[in-house]
């Protein structure tokens, strides 16, 4: 039974972000937003419904030590094979003025987290992420989403100045958010599925509960960043690709954890900074595959791609071992 719901939850997901994608870029084209900015916003909320929804309920149950853990394994997971395996089938080609700027948030918000979480161990204290840490995460989560909102505003301007007279075909608002929800849906129960179908699946062959939270549960909540990238960049929707990890990056670590922060303080284990200094490392890798010595277009290659995967399979093995 767990195999056929194995299988149920993978078509669910793959249709579902195909409809989602689908939906997102019709938004796009009506509200004349450019699809980085979408693949920031809509596409990035809507694929970490999954993070956030687990997170939540754990904070309100009181048990939310494991929601660090999971975010950062996420994060590593969407950096490294997210845009590993989508490089890997179809190359990413990347735009570097459109996505510059929120690489940079990506790292800099990472390295404010580990100063927030770990720089009371300086002192003697403990590695948690407070209450008013909380709050200051949802502030910048906040400011962030303002500053998109100005990037669209400028980009709605320029758009309304070079537009074309040529009639364009009519796009209905009620069916794109119709897809919306309906793509959203389907990726998240089908990564639901998936998640608890592998779990009975692992539990079978004698995988220990804690290697199965590490591995089967951090990935599975990925999934639905992963196959909506998959898709949009099969689509030719690279912004969308790239505006969804990091957008997903981004979220998972000012909105999410700023949120569950807020209702309870989040215990964070010293080991975890590791984990966090490596997510720093690699995002700079990245940034180094999409734009050192690369002016205006470029590709994040097969290549590029495979390395980091065999990175994101070092990592597994290392807190394996480490666990």
């Amino acid at each position: 039974m767990s195999y056929i719901l194995l299988i149920i939850g993978f078509v669910l997901l793959i249709k579902g972000a195909d409809i989602f994608v689908d939906g997102a870029s019709e938004i796009a084209k009506k509200f004349k937003i450019p699809e980085i900015i979408v693949g920031l916003t809509i596409v990035s909320i809507g694929t970490s419904a999954p993070e956030l929804a687990v997170s939540i309920i754990s904070s309100l149950k009181g048990s939310n030590e494991i929601t660090m853990g999971n975010i950062i394994g996420s994060n590593i997971f969407n950096t490294l094979m997210v845009l590993g395996i989508t490089s890997i089938i179809m190359p990413i080609v990347i735009k570097k003025s459109s996505i510059s700027k929120d690489f940079i948030i990506t790292v800099i918000v990472a390295i404010l987290l580990l100063v927030l979480t770990f720089g009371d161990l300086l002192w003697g204290g403990t590695s948690q992420i407070s209450t008013l840490n909380g709050i200051v995460l949802l502030i910048l989560c906040i400011g962030y989403l303002l500053l998109l909102l100005l990037d669209t505003k400028k980009s709605n301007s320029l758009v309304e100045n070079i537009e074309s007279e040529e009639p364009q075909e009519e796009i209905k608002i009620l069916t794109c958010i119709i897809k919306i929800l309906i793509g959203v849906a389907g990726v998240v129960s089908g990564g639901e599925m998936v998640v608890n179908a592998a779990t009975n699946i692992a539990t079978t062959f004698g995988m220990s509960q804690k290697l199965i939270g590490l591995t089967i549960i951090a990935v599975g909540t990925s999934l639905p960043e992963l196959v909506t990238s998959i898709i949009a960049a099969i689509k030719g929707k690279n912004d969308i690709a790239l505006g969804n990890v990091f957008g997903s990056n981004i979220f998972n670590m000012l909105l999410i954890l700023g949120t569950a922060a807020s209702i309870n303080p989040i215990p964070v284990l010293p080991q975890l900074g590791i984990d966090l200094i490596f997510l720093i490392v690699v995002t700079l890798i990245l940034g180094g595959f999409m734009f050192v010595g690369k002016n205006g277009k470029s590709k994040l290659s097969r290549k590029e791609g495979l390395i980091l995967v065999l990175m994101y399979v070092v990592y597994i093995v290392y807190i394996v071992i480490r666990n």
